[in-house]
């Protein structure tokens, strides 16, 4: 045990700005006896202001700068809150035992405050890899923090050194809340790669002994180069442009910023044009509109860095695909005579391969290769044919000639409207159809009012006519006739009964078959009466009015008897012996 009075301190105590402080005093007086006061001070540079005075009985808080914001435990532990940078003091704890003497000891108040997550600037103009100096990366700054942190640098994840390459400055600001402000500003010299470089600060700080660390957001920065390599591309692909296309022609070169770009197109005599005045051509793309085949050709364009004045070019070979004297050829000539046959040619010239299709003037697909083979033409064989030309290659690169397949013949009539059903004084319309080629004209042996018409190769007359008794008679006569020949067709007209002669006949009609029935009646009566003999065996009288049966005498014969028996029994339905009817 302690033969003294001791007081004994933590050395240091760390707080948070605006938290709470603890400061504890513990002291041992010997024979477990009483302490006589207690007095908290702090230094105030080298003179002791006085916090509190405790005794047995009572406690008294001084009137000083901290009033308001101390509290005193039981174990005479002296709380500040609200803490701030200026109560980084010393504080002393003094104890008076009476005849122990007096004991103190003091412990050193350490305010600390986390700094903000560091803000980080890159340079916002670009850095010249052919600068001599060094250049300004990016500047970090690290706000209210306490007490001042350090801050380092790193380039895509390692921690740069000062060197020959590489320079840091720092400066240190201490603000009006007694809070520090620290800025560093990194300058290094760049290459070509540092445009894909991303540089980060970090803020290093010490907390309760423990070292920690913010680190700011990931920059990149924009680097100046002369380019290096430049290339030349054709849109769409070379291989498929074709007449027509609109293509673009574009300079790409890896220099940053991009260099000016001049376009070249080398002439026949080995001399280049400059075609820099086309819109566009400055921003490294040549814009050639509706190309034609004598856009093909060598393209060259050539690149100018105004850093060093260095110059990179590149050509490019432009084949326009095209598809020119289409023709059409037919064996024999045009035109031909019905049930001919002929052979139709095509042909074309291309850089690529081509391929040939035969379509109808409806647009049907009737034959695919260079010929088409038509046998046994008549009228209305389809008139025009059209070969189309294809680039299976250059999808898109097509072309079409279209042929008349011109059939002559002599007219021939196809329909009529005969013979044809009319009335005397009815008005009446005659058609006549025909087909040939050359066109035909259409006369008729009646006059009267015409109307023609052309419908698919045939032409069509109509005649509008009043019906009399010479045209029932004679009829009509069509006929068609042109250049190569003529043909005729009678149109016959028929008289059609009136409705009053048609509803005569059916009254005939009726009246006859009424009488038949009423006959056929008075016969079936008088035969149920026994009035008509019928299948009598040998020889009957016949009654007759006035008793005259013995004037005739009908003779039936034997061989007759069964039959007749028969068709009786069928008629009055019963069975009588023959001899009894």
């Amino acid at each position: 045990a302690a033969s003294k009075l001791e007081v004994s301190m933590p050395a240091v105590v760390e707080a948070e700005s605006g938290s709470t402080a603890r400061l504890e005093c513990n002291f041992h007086i010997p024979g477990n006896g009483s302490y006589t006061y207690i007095d908290w001070f702090y230094m105030d540079q080298s003179n002791r202001v006085r916090l509190y005075h405790i005794t047995g009985s009572e406690s008294l808080e001084e009137s000083t700068d901290y009033k308001g914001r101390l509290a005193l435990g039981e174990d005479k532990a002296l709380s500040i809150s609200r803490v701030t940078m200026q109560d980084a003091k010393t504080f002393v704890c003094q104890v008076g035992a009476g005849s122990h003497g007096v004991a103190e000891n003091h412990t050193e108040l350490h305010i600390y405050k986390v700094p903000e997550v560091p803000e980080i600037t890159a340079n916002p103009g670009g850095i010249s890899v052919q600068s001599s100096e060094l250049s300004q990366i990016a500047r970090c700054v690290s706000k209210n923090s306490f007490p001042a942190p350090s801050i380092t640098w790193h380039k895509n994840g390692e921690q740069l050194e000062e060197n020959k390459e590489a320079k840091i400055s720092l400066t240190r600001t201490r603000e009006s809340s007694g809070l520090y402000t620290v800025t560093s500003t990194l300058f290094a010299r760049v290459t070509r790669q540092d445009r894909h470089s991303r540089y980060h600060c970090t803020v290093h700080f010490h907390l309760q002994g423990q070292a920690r660390a913010l680190e700011s957001q990931r920059v990149n920065i924009t680097v100046f180069y002369p380019a290096e390599h430049v290339e030349l591309l054709v849109m769409p692909s070379s291989a498929l442009v074709k007449e027509g296309d609109d293509v673009k022609l574009v300079c790409e070169a890896d220099g940053n910023p991009a260099p000016v770009f001049s376009f070249y197109k080398r002439e026949l005599d080995d001399s280049w044009q400059d075609l820099s005045s086309v819109a566009g051509a400055d921003s490294g793309v040549l814009n050639l509109y509706d190309v034609k085949k004598s856009s093909s050709g060598l393209y060259k364009c050539q690149t100018l860095d105004l850093d060093d004045m260095g110059q990179l070019e590149k050509d490019v070979e432009l084949v326009v695909n095209y598809i020119e004297g289409v023709h059409v050829e037919m064996e024999p000539p045009s035109p031909v005579q019905e049930g001919d046959s002929v052979k139709l040619s095509c042909d074309a010239h291309s850089p690529v391969a081509l391929d040939y299709q035969w379509r109808d003037e409806k647009g049907r697909k009737v034959a695919e290769g260079k010929q088409l083979f038509l046998k046994n033409l008549t009228f209305e064989t389809s008139r025009n044919f059209s070969c189309k030309v294809m680039a299976p290659s250059v999808p898109g690169l097509e072309q079409s000639k279209q042929v008349a397949v011109a059939v002559e013949g002599k007219p021939r009539i196809v329909a009529v409207s005969s013979p044809l059903y009319v009335r005397q004084d009815d008005v009446v319309t005659l058609t006549c159809k025909a087909i040939a080629f050359p066109k035909p004209s259409v006369h008729w042996s009646v006059n009267g009012t015409t109307h023609e018409y052309v419908e698919n190769q045939h032409i069509a007359s109509n005649l509008t006519v009043k019906v009399n008794h010479d045209l029932l008679r004679a009829g009509a006569m069509c006929r068609v006739s042109n250049s190569l020949g003529v043909i005729e067709e009678h149109i016959q007209l028929l008289d059609q009964k009136t409705p009053e002669s048609k509803g005569v006949i059916i009254v005939a009609i009726i009246v006859c078959i009424l009488v038949v029935a009423v006959l056929g009646s008075i016969i079936y009566f008088l035969h149920k009466k026994g009035k008509i003999p019928c299948g009598r065996t040998g020889k009957q009288d016949i009654t007759r009015p006035e008793a005259r049966k013995d004037k005739i005498v009908v003779e039936v014969k034997s061989d007759k008897l069964s039959e007749e028996a028969g068709l009786l029994q069928g008629a009055n339905g019963d069975k009588r012996p023959a001899t009894d009817q």
